[in-house]
C-alpha cells in the first residue's frame, strides 16, 4: 500500500487517542460500576444500559468524523452530571466510582474539543491509510 502523502499531526492524532480511550474508559467504567463493583441492586441492575448511547460515537470517533467529535462534547455533560450527582450522594465505593466517572468525561470533552479546534485550524486533515 502506498504510505499517506499527508500525515496526520501528531496533536491531532494524540486527541483521538485520549478521545477513544477516554469513551472506552466511560463505557467500561459504567458497566463495571453497574454489574460488579457498586450496584444499585445486589447481582446488577438495568442502569449499565446507561452506557449504550457511548457506544454509538464510538465507530465515528473511530472513523475520524469530524460531526461525531462535535456531538459527543454535548453528550458527556450528562455523563459529567450523574457523576457529580452520584459522588455528592453515593456511599464509597460508589462514590469513587463516580468522581473516576467525572475525571473520565472531563478528557473525554478536553478531547473533542481540542481535535476539533486543531483540526479546523489545520484544514482538511486526510485520514491515515488502515
Amino acid at each position: 500500500m502506498p504510505s499517506n502523502p499527508h500525515p496526520v499531526p501528531a496533536d491531532i492524532a494524540y486527541t483521538r487517542a485520549l478521545a477513544v480511550g477516554s469513551l472506552l474508559g466511560l463505557i467500561l467504567l459504567g458497566l463495571a460500576w453497574e454489574l460488579a463493583l457498586a450496584p444499585l441492586r445486589p447481582g446488577g441492575s438495568w442502569l449499565a444500559l446507561k452506557v449504550l448511547p457511548l457506544c454509538l460515537p464510538l465507530a465515528g470517533l473511530l472513523k475520524h468524523r469530524l460531526y461525531t467529535y462535535r456531538w459527543v462534547t454535548l453528550l458527556v455533560w450528562l455523563y459529567f452530571t450523574e457523576g457529580v450527582v452520584r459522588a455528592w450522594g453515593d456511599p464509597a465505593p460508589g462514590r469513587w466510582l463516580a468522581l473516576a466517572q467525572v475525571v473520565l468525561c472531563l478528557l473525554l470533552f478536553l478531547a473533542c474539543a481540542l481535535h476539533v479546534r486543531w483540526r479546523l485550524a489545520a484544514g482538511r486533515v486526510p485520514r491515515p491509510n488502515p
